[in-house]
């Protein structure tokens, strides 16, 4: 629980803590709320350093982009401004969902044009070494050399500028704010994690999202607008986005299944068959053959408990 106490000699002693909904990490989050409604967001992030997530605020909030304020560093506690309190995903229950991926885009049309932090970078042997969660959690009995030696032959492919990708950039993490304009009507969260990869890296989580259903015209529409935008040709950059997608995808089937199985947050297995359709449809892009029949050799479809014994 968050103790009241941390706040004492703060500018938020005595405001009103109400639990908000964390993430997929250690991380928890509240809401402080004050006098005349004003808010902040109380993070505890006693399992993971604090520094990423400033590090990257700072730097998204200097160039223009909207990540929250940071308020109080004081580690493993941060307070944030509040970007509000609407994502994405409940904007599109009444909103057309063209117009808000549209400005999702946009920010990634905008973090294309930036000049590049000093991040790690999405190498092929890290995107190799990325899936192997899969073969160690979902399906113990995959070989796992085999499964990354055929993620890391493709990324050795790739070609073209690097850029910051902010790795899970889907609508739950997007804050909808109708009131702003530009780039400001995206809240961004949850970021702490970012690296430099390839363009398109985080187009692939916005739109092979495993926990939301994205149309497939906005699919089609969203990539042909990034391309037009950043200059990206087009018919190279579709295959480039399903390889980043079934590389996280293929991924986050191992995540999930640690989750379930080693976690006990059973929730995860309502999204393995969702996940894996999003792989499937991904490797079902031409030039992707290799990839897609190792996976399939190696990988059996997700069962009702979300993984294989």
């Amino acid at each position: 629980m968050f103790d009241p106490a941390f706040l004492t000699g703060t500018p938020w002693a005595g405001w009103h803590i109400t639990p908000v909904a964390a993430d997929a990490s250690t991380r928890r989050y509240a809401r402080l709320t004050g006098a005349e409604g004003k808010t902040a967001i109380w993070m505890d992030s006693a399992d993971t350093p604090t520094a990423p997530f400033v590090d990257i605020s700072r730097y998204l909030t200097e160039h223009g982009l909207c990540a929250p304020q940071i308020l109080h560093d004081a580690p493993p506690h941060l307070i944030l401004s509040d970007l509000g309190s609407q994502d994405l995903a409940q904007a599109a229950t009444t909103q057309e969902a063209g117009a808000l991926y549209r400005a999702a885009v946009d920010v990634l049309i905008k973090l294309h044009t930036l000049p590049c932090p000093d991040l790690a970078v999405l190498t092929a042997d890290r995107a190799a070494d990325m899936v192997r969660i899969t073969a160690d959690h979902y399906a113990p009995r995959a070989n796992a050399n085999r499964l990354a030696a055929a993620v890391g032959a493709e990324f050795d492919l790739l070609q073209g500028p690097l850029t910051l990708a902010l790795r899970d950039f889907h609508v739950e993490n997007l804050i909808w704010r109708a009131d702003r304009t530009g780039t400001d009507r995206i809240g961004l969260l949850d970021f702490q994690d970012a690296f430099l990869a390839p363009a398109g890296y985080d187009l692939a989580s916005l739109l092979r999202d495993v926990r939301h259903d994205v149309p497939d015209n906005v699919v089609q529409d969203m990539t042909a607008y990034f391309c037009a935008e950043t200059g990206l040709a087009e018919r190279d950059f579709r295959k480039q986005r399903a390889l980043l997608g079934a590389q996280r995808n293929l991924r986050i089937l191992g995540v999930f299944a640690r989750l379930i199985r080693v976690l006990g947050k059973l929730k995860y297995a309502a999204f393995m068959q969702r996940t894996w359709a999003l792989l499937l449809a991904d490797l079902a892009v031409d030039g992707l053959g290799h990839l897609r029949d190792t996976i399939l050799a190696e990988l059996p479809p997700p069962t009702t408990a979300g993984f294989h014994p």
